[in-house]
């Protein structure tokens, strides 16, 4: 498979041209389909459900309303999200549908796009490799107009803007991951490999206040704190709903083990936190790679509403660990294992009963990740790390990336060639 990588012709380009035409591709889709029938509540709704929701959450802002209570007459499901992502989709509720719509796919597909480029040290070839790696994943997300490419795309660009020492950006791009999903939290951990951490966390409490006031720009005060008490309390009743593609999915249904959820969050928690207390490794570009990809996975697969839509970023962090890796066969497998039971699980490859009797209810999709996270942990834990990755200058014509005696290396090509740190 390595040196089948090696010949492939691929460059941001190529790679631009797909993720915009998933998006179009998705928001046409969509908005073509005739409406369909809500059997729970009698209505007719879009196939853009999700894209509705968020564009009305908005008018809802404006118009004083609670933002997190039922309007079945609008569309199906709750609106979960921030009251300030509710005023930030005001930039595509104003459009038309199918503009807006269109719009707002073509920033979460861009945004990833983006983030995953940002990333330094690895070779241009390797990250247009790893974006069509997830492009399916992408498409998944963009027909289901969800904002999970942007969270992940946030998260991925604000690591990129802490290795470049932009820290009031990158605070800002996973601040704003947080206020999409609460999630974006655990981004935070990456805080703790760089200097000056006063700094970031000052120009993070700027950003938290600045979001959180957001607000208060279109509603009265007494608004404002119902809002938030409000989705307190939606989200403290949302988490004992269900189970989701997560680690608690899979120990019900693998195992007929079912736990407490916040123990099993609090467990997972302490298990993210231990290759941490390894703070000589922090100098090191791979471990901090590494520590990027684990967040990535874990906030999907330790979150209890995990559905298939939300997996582009947790295949995000899964590629960003496989093509920083050594060339080892269990990476290999590990790596075939979630392109195809986690990306291609739910299409036509497999057929129908197989996916609703067997991939649907054992929680298929969410498997591979869970075992790709165990191993980050395992090498984090137990790998040798060297302080500092030596310098060198990279060439233009480099391409993929490996780790042999913790250098980033070229593993598709016979030469060793090592990235400069930017």
């Amino acid at each position: 498979m390595v040196r089948w990588l090696s010949k492939i012709k691929v460059d941001y380009k190529l790679v631009l041209i797909v993720f915009i035409a998933f998006a179009v591709f998705a928001s046409v889709q969509a908005y073509l389909k005739p409406l369909s029938l809500n059997a729970g509540s009698g209505q007719y709704y879009t196939h853009y459900n999700n894209y509705i929701i968020f564009k009305q959450s908005f008018f809802h802002l404006l118009a004083g309303k609670d933002l997190y209570r039922h309007y079945l007459l609008e569309h199906w499901d709750l609106y979960k999200y921030s009251p300030a992502f509710a005023l930030f989709f005001g930039l595509f509720a104003l459009l038309p549908n199918l503009i807006g719509l269109l719009f707002w796919n073509l920033v979460n597909a861009l945004t990833l796009f983006w983030g995953m480029r940002y990333l330094p040290q690895l070779p241009g070839k390797t990250k247009a490799i790893m974006l069509l790696a997830v492009a399916y994943e992408l498409l998944t997300s963009t027909q289901n107009e969800q904002s999970n490419a942007l969270t992940g795309g946030l998260i991925i660009l604000g690591f990129g803007l802490l290795e470049r020492k932009y820290y009031w950006w990158a605070a800002g791009c996973i601040v704003f991951s947080v206020y999409i999903k609460l999630f974006g939290l655990v981004a935070m951990a990456l805080f703790l490999f760089y200097p000056q951490k006063w700094k970031i966390g000052l120009y993070t409490g700027i950003w938290a206040g600045l979001f959180f006031l957001l607000p208060l720009t279109v509603v009265a005060a007494d608004q404002f704190w119902g809002l938030y008490q409000s989705w307190l309390h939606l989200l403290v009743n949302d988490h004992s709903i269900s189970d989701g593609f997560s680690v608690m999915g899979w120990l019900k249904t693998w195992f007929n083990f079912k736990p407490d959820k916040l123990h099993v969050l609090l467990i997972g928690a302490c298990l993210f936190c231990l290759p941490l207390l390894r703070v000589n490794c922090y100098q090191n570009y791979f471990f901090r790679l590494q520590a990027l990809a684990s967040v990535l996975i874990w906030v999907i697969i330790f979150n209890h509403r995990a559905e298939s839509a939300t997996f582009i970023i947790a295949m995000s962090g899964v590629v960003i660990w496989y093509f920083s890796q050594q060339r080892k066969p269990e990476n290999l497998a590990l790596f075939v294992l979630a392109f195809v039971f986690t990306q291609l699980a739910a299409t036509d490859i497999f057929p129908r009963f197989i996916r609703k009797e067997y991939f649907q209810p054992y929680v298929v999709k969410a498997v591979p990740c869970i075992l790709i996270w165990a191993k980050i942990m395992y090498d984090m834990l137990f790998s040798k790390y060297s302080p500092q990755l030596p310098k060198a200058v990279a060439k233009n014509s480099a391409e993929s990336v490996s780790v042999k005696n913790n250098q980033i290396i070229n593993p598709v090509s016979s030469g060793n060639q090592i990235e400069k740190h930017q």
